[in-house]
């Protein structure tokens, strides 16, 4: 098969912005990520640990008694999400088995500095209150000044933070 041409850029970004609006329209709700993280935890932890669940207040609020904690419309986002990545990736002929490194690091390299950057920022997510396409996103299309404050901080963050890890990719 193919590859086919990448969207447009700005096609893209209006696309986004109809289905947050969509989101924000059909379920009050706008888009987010890193709060089914912490609901697909809270699900494996009631499995193992059900009275853990059910006496700590934070997961409690997402799980606790016979709450489902994947009960909720974020999860069938993300669920979509996934499956619509997949569809598209396969229909452009772009599905295939690789780990994209510069020449300075290796493999098991690039996949540390991905688990660690990914738990980081999950972190950050958390403290946060929301990712970038929760707070982010759907805070600044709402007009939040705390999104906005959010947004510039994870921009100034990564920027910072690009100084230190060009090397890994030139």
């Amino acid at each position: 098969m193919k590859t086919k041409k990448y969207l447009s850029p700005y096609l893209a970004g209006v696309g986004l912005g109809i289905v947050l609006l969509a989101s924000f329209f059909i379920s009050g709700h706008g888009l987010g990520a890193s709060g089914v993280v912490t609901r697909t935890i809270t699900a494996v932890e009631k499995i193992v640990a059900p009275e853990h669940v059910n006496q700590n207040p934070y997961l409690a609020k997402y799980g606790g008694g016979d709450k489902n904690p994947l009960k909720d419309w974020y999860v069938f986002e993300i669920l979509g999400l996934l499956v619509g990545g997949l569809i598209s990736g396969v229909i452009s002929g772009r599905v295939k088995k690789e780990t994209n490194h510069g020449p300075r690091i290796s493999k098991k390299q690039r996949w540390a500095f991905a688990v660690v950057g990914g738990a980081l920022f999950g972190f950050g997510a958390r403290l946060a209150r929301g990712c970038t396409s929760g707070a982010a996103l759907s805070g600044g299309a709402a007009l939040s000044l705390g999104a906005w404050i959010t947004m510039m901080a994870i921009f100034m963050g990564a920027y910072a933070l690009a100084y230190f890890s060009r090397k890994l990719w030139i």
